[in-house]
């Protein structure tokens, strides 16, 4: 039975998928802030909360539909998934102080140290939580068993 969860984990693009869509995501949310700052003149903070904000909705819309297929509600999944990048950012924020306190690493490392949770509680909430309703009819938790061989037993058990 590991050894069938581990080649799924492993032959599962899911996370590549994940991985790709945070480049893309923060490429979009650099260059956004970037522009509004460059073109607009925007101020660093508005700037900064400009690209978040399109960087998140970049995010969650290739999330949902290309990285994890939902087929939930937008509303309802949208809001789980500030939910998990609430969490995400907040075990983020405690591990850099953490690591930075605790380890007396310099802030940059620091930093870096806190991609790593932030990311695991990203992609495990995003695909068990956020995006509950999944294509493949594997992992959802509001899944419907529809695949023919569900169909089959239970004609036969009729």
């Amino acid at each position: 039975m590991l050894m069938t969860r581990q080649r799924i984990w492993i032959s599962d693009l899911t996370i590549l998928r994940f991985l790709l869509v945070g480049i893309v995501n923060t490429l979009v949310g650099l260059g956004i802030i970037y522009a509004a700052m460059y073109f607009f003149g925007m101020g660093v903070v508005f700037a900064n909360a400009i690209g978040y904000l399109i960087g998140i909705l970049v995010s969650f819309s290739l999330n949902k539909t290309w990285t994890f297929g939902s087929r939930d509600r937008f509303a309802s999944s949208f809001l789980r998934y500030l939910l998990v990048l609430a969490v995400a950012y907040a075990v983020n924020l405690v591990t850099v102080l953490f690591v930075q306190s605790r380890f007396d690493l310099n802030n940059y490392l620091a930093q870096a140290m806190g991609i790593i949770p932030y990311a695991l509680i990203g992609f495990l909430g995003s695909r068990y939580f956020a995006f509950r309703s999944q294509r493949g009819g594997t992992q959802g938790v509001n899944q419907e068993n529809t695949t023919p061989a569900f169909q089959e037993n239970t004609c036969l058990r009729k």
